[in-house]
């Protein structure tokens, strides 16, 4: 055997290795990370459990965002006087549900875009309809879906949802978080938020959880 085969194969050996590393590597950071999404639709406790319902979706934040104050808590919000609204934050992973998909849930169960300044029994500006957008991309997205539905003429009333760069979020205070799981006795979650679960298990079965 030649001397130098050893090295030959110590060689070609640290050179597949290092060929695997640098893939491994690329991959990693072709990878799509997750992203961000900013829904608001009414009361965010039956918004926050309609998508804590979706795989694909990691997290779900309740909140607040839209407005001019420099901060945001729900007596400051409730009073309609600062402009925000209220929100869910989500994380979600693209190569499970796509943004386009979870637009598909904000319109269809998680809320109803044609209400003005209300949801249901809940009325004023924090309880708008709106897409806040944290990409361009996302902007033409939802663009391009409320421009479909309109001209599908969808709904039987004109679409009111506000398309708008989200600025700031603001989470909600504690007892607001994960409301519906942990209080899904409480009348109002009985009668408003319980049929958005069971819409959505029933429309969107496969990304139902």
């Amino acid at each position: 055997m030649s001397v130098y085969q050893p090295i030959r194969r110590y060689l070609f050996n640290f050179s597949v290795c290092l060929t695997l590393a640098m893939t491994a590597s690329s991959l990693a950071l072709a990878a799509p990370t997750e992203q961000t999404a900013v829904f608001a639709g009414g009361c965010f406790w039956g918004v926050d459990a309609v998508f804590k319902h979706l795989k694909g979706v990691s997290n779900v934040e309740s909140g607040y965002a839209g407005g001019h104050a420099a901060t945001a808590h729900y007596e400051q919000v409730n009073l309609g006087d600062t402009g925000h609204a209220e929100v869910v934050r989500i994380r979600f992973n693209p190569l499970l549900i796509s943004y386009q998909q979870l637009l598909h849930v904000f319109v269809d169960v998680a809320h109803d875009p044609t209400q003005l300044n209300r949801q249901g029994p809940d009325t004023g500006s924090q309880y708008r309809s709106a897409i806040f957008y944290t990409s361009a991309e996302q902007q033409k997205v939802a663009a391009d879906y409320i421009r479909q539905l309109t001209a599908a003429r969808t709904f039987s009333a004109p679409i009111v949802t506000q398309i708008v760069p989200l600025q700031q979020f603001y989470p909600a205070e504690a007892y607001h978080q994960n409301y519906l799981a942990l209080h899904p006795d409480q009348p109002y979650i009985l009668f408003h938020d319980m049929p958005k679960l069971e819409r959505l298990r029933k429309k969107f079965p496969l990304l139902y959880q």
